[in-house]
């Protein structure tokens, strides 16, 4: 009769247990939790555009039309760079539509000077959120790292999301959030006026 080790098994679960945990880690497909029709939060910050501090409050920046908001990882990483200058590259078709452009991130302030003119060209601002509270309410941050995932969403002027996209892959981001805001840009020109 052979005998049965506990070893190889105990180490089966030890390996599973850890491949399970890098699934929760970082996940292919992050998922946002703000859903359509639902309120966005409103909020105050640091932000900065072509390496120019600002404070945004999102209440102000609905005021003057939709808000695109996207939520990235980390200033300077492959995927952010790409998705920056994706962004600006768009800018030109959302301020057509009557939308403004924010990233956000939980990097710091200074270091997001920097971004805003090198990868953001100095076409859009970006927000900082270091301690993650606004991440946190927008349901965008990562579990177990001090980072967000990559979720956008595009909010009308009466301060409700019309659309939630999250996606690890900075390819989408653009084509989405421009969609739904031409298509809020519609229903607004199409509406009968009294």
């Amino acid at each position: 009769m052979r005998r049965f080790s506990a070893r190889p098994f105990k180490y089966a679960l030890l390996l599973g247990g850890l491949v399970l945990s890098a699934g929760t880690i970082m996940p292919q497909e992050a998922q946002a939790a703000l859903e359509t029709n639902s309120i966005a939060p409103d909020f105050s910050a640091p932000a900065s555009m072509g390496g120019h501090e600002f404070p945004f409050h999102l209440k102000d920046a609905l005021q003057k039309g939709p808000v695109v908001l996207y939520f990235y990882p980390a200033a300077f990483t492959k995927g952010c760079t790409i998705e920056a200058h994706d962004f600006a590259d768009a800018v030109p078709d959302f301020k057509a539509a009557g939308a403004s452009i924010f990233g956000i991130s939980m990097d710091p302030i200074a270091k997001l000077d920097k971004f805003s003119v090198s990868e953001c060209r100095s076409a859009f601002g970006v927000i900082a959120d270091p301690d993650g509270k606004i991440t946190g309410n927008y349901k965008a941050k990562m579990p177990l790292l001090h980072m967000a995932s990559r979720t956008s969403y595009v909010i009308a002027q009466n301060g409700r999301v019309v659309l939630t996209y999250a996606s690890m892959s900075p390819d989408e981001h653009v084509e989405r959030t421009l969609a739904a805001v031409k298509a809020l840009q519609n229903n607004k020109n199409s509406s009968p006026t009294r």
